[in-house]
């Protein structure tokens, strides 16, 4: 930890880097601090993204503009703004800031930094900022030590997390504390970050131009993380200037950053090309060649979401009852997806790709309800035959709905002898089983329960 980082109770509040409430987040500006520290927002304005938390009247306005005390939970994902704001508020408001890492505060740290804050209150009547990063590592006992000054508002707690809060911060924090939820951002924020970054004297300052598909290498890099994009031009920008040039090239992005530039339109051919490619491979159960295609998706940004869907899809589609349990697997890769996102997630979904590769083919599923689909839209709709209609009102049996209709489970093996479908399409037999895998059984035991059920 820094020096004075936490002044002791009742000692005179100590500006670090700046006038006003200016705290170690705006000490590390110099020309050899990293590009994404250099470039760090000073004011709501320039953060990029996050339009819910910056709208007129939201509570992070309030706090920075407004001067309203409050406590608020960050929780969002890396490279999303949420140390950030920390920074601005620290900047923009007459508040005393203090920082703690919960990687290496401890209780001790903490009620100091609180202490200090009351006394500096009741001493002065300057409030103090609180900025806790990875609130998520603190035990119980830490974050416990944070509620005196919490509800006492003897500090405005700004806490930062990447883990869902509800499963990672005890219940007294979170009903003292306004949650404040932030995205990722999108392909067009991460450019913009970029275009500033290039042209800024904070930044490069104009001194490198970046080749237009140079850049969208770095924006698809970035994963929607500002601060990892500003690492890659960083880096990408000290090559070229290593080598005597003044323009990063894709090549020299490539190199820079040691990741080769996927050629993958997310919105074009390629999109269409490469997921047709891996949906066919997993149907021709090519485990290899289905991999190869999710690494190119994954490695190019597609939305996982959309991975995990046509996997759903196929596992109906080109699996069906061979394997009933692909469907489940491919459900459960959903919800993973949906739970921890990437790049966890795709782990999931290399699990869930070879799984559905390798697993027994038939599409008897597709092709059943297609060909009763079929005779639907021929206008094959005869009437419901009179035992099976709906018979649970007064003067139904008296019309003979549901007169003569046997309960399956009164029957040998529990299938009763009696007609189901309309007379139209009473000797259709849409789901015809393969024998391949599970589905194999199916059909064995589907054609004697078809002869019992039509005599």
């Amino acid at each position: 930890m820094e020096d004075g980082l936490f002044d002791a109770p009742g000692a005179a509040p100590q500006s670090r880097g700046g006038t006003g409430g200016a705290g170690s987040l705006n000490a590390n500006t110099h020309a050899s601090a990293p590009l994404a520290v250099r470039m760090r927002p000073r004011t709501l304005d320039e953060l990029v993204g996050q339009a819910q938390l910056r709208a007129p009247g939201s509570p992070l306005r309030r706090l920075v503009e407004g001067d309203q005390s409050m406590s608020l939970l960050l929780w969002g994902p890396p490279g999303t703004g949420k140390t950030t704001i920390a920074s601005i508020v620290s900047q923009q408001t007459d508040r005393r800031f203090v920082e703690v890492s919960a990687v290496s505060a401890g209780v001790k740290e903490v009620r100091a930094a609180i202490d200090g804050a009351r006394a500096d209150l009741v001493g002065t009547g300057r409030e103090t900022v609180l900025f806790v990063d990875e609130v998520h590592r603190f035990s119980k006992a830490q974050q416990d030590a944070l509620l005196p000054g919490v509800e006492n508002r003897w500090v405005t707690l700004i806490a930062a997390t990447t883990e869902n809060p509800f499963f990672s911060v005890i219940s007294p924090l979170l009903s003292r504390s306004l949650l404040l939820r932030l995205e990722s951002l999108t392909d067009d924020d991460v450019r913009a970050v970029l275009d500033q970054a290039i042209a800024d004297e904070r930044g490069l300052g104009g001194a490198v131009s970046v080749d237009e598909d140079a850049l969208e290498h770095l924006v698809r890099l970035a994963g929607g993380d500002a601060r990892r994009s500003l690492t890659y031009l960083e880096a990408a920008a000290g090559a070229a200037t290593s080598q005597g040039s003044g323009t990063v090239d894709l090549a020299t992005a490539e190199t820079a950053v040691d990741r080769a530039a996927v050629r993958y339109d997310r919105q074009g051919d390629q999109h269409y090309d490469v997921v047709s490619a891996f949906i066919k491979s997993v149907r021709g159960s090519d485990a290899d060649a289905a991999l190869h295609y999710l690494a190119r998706m994954m490695e190019a940004g597609e939305d996982p979401r959309f991975i995990a869907r046509r996997l759903m899809i196929l596992a109906s589609e080109d699996i069906g009852l061979a394997d009933p349990t692909a469907i489940q697997t491919a459900v459960a890769a959903a919800q993973v997806v949906q739970l921890i996102g990437m790049p966890e997630a795709k782990l999931t979904l290399a699990h869930a790709t070879i799984a559905l590769a390798v697993a027994p083919k038939s599409n008897a599923v597709t092709t059943a309800i297609g060909a009763a689909v079929a005779d639907v839209r021929a206008g094959k709709i005869g009437q419901v035959p009179p035992h099976l209609r709906d018979a649970h009102y007064a003067g139904a049996k008296k019309i003979g709905h549901g007169s003569t209709y046997k309960y399956s489970h009164d029957e040998p093996f529990g299938i009763a002898e009696q007609q189901y479908a309309p007379d139209i399409v009473l000797d259709r037999e849409y789901y015809q089983p393969t024998t391949l895998g599970a589905e194999a059984g199916i059909k064995e035991r589907w054609a004697r329960i078809r002869r019992l059920i039509r005599g």
